[in-house]
């Protein structure tokens, strides 16, 4: 694999992992905590962040994709003991595990 872009999509791959919500606070706090929609793929939100493609970032951020954790948002997750797939970029990117229903 010699492709730069599939070099860094591998190496932030490597670094995602599953955080609950108090394992984040503190990152909320220090108010570097993004939340990513689940339609979205978290891996590639990184990449492009690492990368700075402001176009990208700032058409998922205008369609209300990617944004800052809100205060509302830390309430709701701490409330509900949320797990989440997080990678650092700086930023602390999360996207909200949601549980499987039992069919």
């Amino acid at each position: 694999m010699t492709d730069p872009i599939e070099i860094l999509r591998a190496q932030l791959n490597g670094e995602t992992g599953k955080l609950r919500w108090q394992e984040l606070e503190r990152h909320f706090a220090r108010g570097v905590v993004i939340r990513v929609a689940r339609s979205l793929d978290l891996v590639t939100v990184a990449a492009c962040i690492t990368q700075d493609n402001k176009a990208g970032v700032e058409r998922w951020m205008n369609e209300g994709l990617i944004g800052h954790a809100t205060s509302d948002q830390a309430r709701d997750w701490q409330q509900r003991q949320v797990s989440f797939w997080a990678v650092v970029t700086p930023w602390v990117l999360v996207q909200e595990i949601v549980p499987a229903l039992n069919t």
